[in-house]
């Protein structure tokens, strides 16, 4: 839906609206619109950004549910529906899967019907809440859904660039892995500034002069996500060149995010 045919409007755009504008969706406001629209002058791929982005989500969770036997799913900043959704992904590899989302829209929350449609066997719920929450973990939804004695797989995906050096991001990812059963994995991606330092620091400009905190890092600082966690191959990489399907026509530059799969031991 557009600002014109929700009752929901607003005057703020929110990162998850401005995604699914450059994944060509509808579920988006005015404001969103004009906020992607400026990204997009200073940075054309941003619709390739997202949709090599979401492609790697799939690539990764049927690799988890399929190669590696994982029945347990928590993504945080879930975002709108896509489809597939990754409940779909994991269900078709294994329908007994358990996924729990994670947001703060109040959009997206209103499609949490959508989102909740699971596989028979399997289980989808939802939270309202975000990365910063730090009893997460305990909130009933996600004790309902999830064991957490067993693996889960922490997906993380275009996420944390969200999240303010002040916030400790590092710290934060590391405070649910800890919480989280040896076999678990982290699923992130992170956009970087490592092939086109200018368009980077364009798009810090434009989100952060929209109210929304966007801190664009390096591969070191986004390999730091994954210290102490065995990396599955090919290691931290662009989310083109993760396990594709078949070879990409985009170039590092176009992608501009690194994206890797790990396991705690």
């Amino acid at each position: 839906m557009d600002a014109h045919s929700s009752g929901h409007g607003t005057d703020a755009p929110h990162p998850a609206r401005m995604y699914d504008y450059y994944l060509g969706g509808k579920d988006w406001f005015a404001a969103d619109r004009d906020a992607a629209e400026q990204a997009m002058a200073d940075f054309p791929t941003a619709p390739v950004v997202a949709r090599e982005n979401r492609a790697f989500m799939r690539r990764a969770v049927a690799a988890l549910a399929g190669e590696h036997g994982v029945r347990q799913f928590l993504d945080i900043g879930t975002g709108l529906p896509t489809e597939p959704n990754l409940h779909q992904i994991a269900q078709r590899e294994a329908p007994e899967c358990s996924v729990v989302y994670v947001d703060n829209d109040p959009l997206v929350i209103e499609y949490a019907d959508v989102l909740m449609r699971a596989a028979p066997g399997g289980a989808v719920s939802y939270v309202e809440a975000d990365l910063r929450y730090d009893a997460l973990l305990e909130e009933p939804r996600v004790r309902e859904a999830l064991d957490l004695s067993r693996p889960v797989a922490l997906c993380l995906v275009a996420l944390l660039h969200f999240v303010e050096d002040e916030r400790d991001p590092h710290a934060l990812v590391r405070g649910l892995l800890d919480r989280l059963a040896p076999g678990s994995y982290l699923v992130l991606s992170h956009t970087t500034d490592e092939f086109a330092p200018e368009r980077a620091r364009a798009g810090e400009e434009i989100y952060g002069r929209n109210g929304i905190p966007y801190r664009i890092r390096s591969r070191t600082g986004i390999a730091r996500f994954f210290d102490g966690l065995e990396l599955l191959e090919p290691g931290v990489t662009t989310t083109h060149a993760w396990r594709p399907e078949e070879p990409s026509p985009h170039s590092d530059r176009d992608v501009s995010t690194f994206a890797g799969v790990a396991r705690k031991r």
